[in-house]
């Protein structure tokens, strides 16, 4: 019994002398790694932060003529081929019209015999019949319903066509147009006017300028349950290898890019005199004192406001790093602290409501 308890006895012993030497040996790590924050060289960042609503769809011409026949015939006359530029009310095909201009010769004759014997009613219905006549007799042309370009064209002379048959399509190339969805959260950023950047496969690297032209006072849902706006936009001029249907992919400019100068938050310190600032490292090993203004931009950066400071200067860390389980946003620089979106204001500035997305890098 003595003997296993003279090493009961050991082996506590052993156990407190290990617990002081773990206790020295983290002390000593909480020192050094307070030493290394203290002395930790950080860099100022530049980031271009854009104000953007990511679009997609397919572009249209600005106008589109189907050419179709109103009637059935053979095919007389063809005026035009694919690629043409026409005016409008130009005709650019002809079907065969000898019946339709016998009846209106059959008619002229028929009234000028009701003009010797008829009564002025029988003459007023055969001048109605008369313009039903001309449209038939108009309707065997396809003409132009604006300026434009030929973009297709099927018929020939000789061929026979039924009612409703599609020979072409003519379009008009001023500018393109799409209808583009926007989700009802991104809605009310919409203007008329704003500047749109269209990418298209078939035009490499390069992107297109278009604009926002309207878009409903109404949503609308998608079959998908999706509240949505459509929303018009157009691009003006565009190059010749852009054509109708081409799909791209593009984004609305709610605002211009601006870029912006962050610094993290070991960065700023703060006078007595309520003033922030940083330290940044000069050649020699110095560093330089500079006054700055700044407020919370994620829970690692500040947003510097007011203050000129050199993209990739490095600057002295001012404060400890926060510690795991703290209030995020909190940020201590003597008896001050920060909310992280900003309420109540910035080291030396005022507040500036909720930060951007996405911190440094972020859209």
């Amino acid at each position: 019994m003595a003997r296993k308890k003279s090493l009961s006895i050991v082996l506590l012993i052993l156990l407190v002398l290990a617990g002081v030497v773990i206790f020295f040996a983290n002390r000593g790590t909480g020192n050094n790694a307070r030493k290394t924050s203290a002395t930790t060289e950080l860099r100022v960042l530049k980031e271009t932060v854009t104000n953007i609503i990511e679009i997609s769809g397919t572009i249209q011409a600005a106008k589109t003529q189907t050419l179709t026949a109103a009637g059935s015939g053979t095919v007389t006359s063809v005026y035009v081929a694919v690629g043409d530029k026409v005016k409008k009310g130009d005709v650019l095909m002809e079907l065969d019209k000898s019946e339709q201009e016998y009846n209106l010769a059959k008619h002229d004759f028929d009234t000028a015999q009701k003009k010797i014997n008829g009564s002025p009613k029988e003459l007023e219905l055969m001048a109605y019949q008369r313009k039903t006549l001309e449209k038939k007799l108009e309707d065997r042309k396809i003409k132009a319903n604006f300026d434009g370009v030929v973009a297709d064209f099927t018929a020939a002379v000789g061929d026979y066509l039924e009612a409703k048959d599609t020979v072409g399509t003519l379009i008009q190339r001023d500018y393109l147009k799409a209808y583009v969805e926007v989700v009802e959260t991104d809605a009310p950023k919409l203007k008329a006017g704003q500047k749109v950047y269209c990418s298209f496969p078939a035009y490499g690297d390069e992107k297109l300028e278009g604009t926002v032209v309207s878009y409903p006072a109404v949503g609308s849902v998608t079959n998908r349950g999706a509240s949505i706006v459509r929303v018009e936009i157009r691009m003006y001029n565009p190059p010749e290898i852009i054509l109708p249907n081409y799909s791209f992919t593009g984004e609305i400019e709610i605002t211009p890019p601006q870029t912006i100068t962050l610094i993290h938050r070991e960065a700023l310190g703060k006078t007595d005199g309520n003033k922030a600032f940083v330290e940044i490292y000069q050649g020699d090993g110095s560093t330089r004192q500079v006054e700055v203004e700044a407020i919370p931009y994620d829970r690692t950066y500040f947003k510097i406001t007011e203050g000129e400071l050199p993209a990739g200067a490095k600057l002295k860390a001012l404060t400890a790093p926060k510690v795991s389980g703290t209030r995020p946003g909190n940020f201590q620089a003597g008896s001050s602290s920060q909310n992280q979106h900003g309420n109540g204001g910035g080291f030396g500035g005022p507040g500036m409501g909720m930060p951007p997305e996405g911190g440094p890098g972020g859209r």
